[in-house]
Parts: C-alpha cells; structure tokens; sequence
C-alpha cells in the first residue's frame, strides 16, 4: 500500500508541476517544477517514506523499462544498418565534446577560483 501511495504522490508533483507550468506560462517544462516541488517534499516524512518505498519498486523492476528499447531497435534494424556508422560516430563525438567542455569549464572555474585566493 506504501507503493501505492509513493506512486500518488508522484504523479501529485507531475500534474502540479504541469498546473503551474501551463497556468503561469513558464518557460521551464511541467515535469521539471514538479520535480523541484518533490525534492521540497521529500523533507516531509509523510512524502519521503511513500516515495522512498515507490521508488525501490520501480528500481528492482528497472530492466523491464529497457523492453522498449530493444523492440525498437529490431523494429527499425534496416535504419540502424543503413546508418548505424554515422550514428556510432555522433554518439561518440558528442560524448567526447560534452566531456571536454565540461572538463574544460571545471578547469577554468579552479584557476578562476585559484586567482581570487
């Protein structure tokens, strides 16, 4: 019954956060404000307990949501054969660069750090 509830509250935090997105015409999407207003929540114990025990439900059953996944890659394997080489390589490439960035900012905000000091 503790899943249950857990679940509740979740969909709770969705659809307010959808309400406040649409009502108040804010650029940031539905899910994300009511991801924040859950985090805000979770301080409370009759939230935390709920989604806590919701949450490692979802958890021991997470491979089930890769079922999709798979059906759509045999579903479009033609597409993946056709242009699974071009694919590889944007994948890759656009790991690489978000790593570099990101290293790169971390490594200008310490020496920016480092200056100050």
């Amino acid at each position: 019954m503790k899943v249950l509830r857990g679940l509740a509250w979740l969909l709770v935090f969705q659809c307010l956060g959808e309400a406040l997105s649409r009502t108040g015409r804010l650029p940031v999407p539905g899910p994300v404000i009511g991801l924040l207003l859950m985090f805000a929540g979770l301080f409370l114990p009759v939230v935390c307990e709920p989604v806590a025990a919701c949450a490692e439900a979802l958890l021991a059953h997470l491979s089930l949501l890769f079922i999709p996944v798979g059906v759509g890659v045999m579903t479009h394997l033609a597409l993946l054969q056709q242009s699974g080489l071009r694919l590889m390589a944007v994948i890759v490439l656009s790991t690489w660069a978000g790593l570099g960035v990101s290293a790169w900012t971390l490594h200008a905000l310490r020496d920016r750090e480092g200056a100050d000091a």
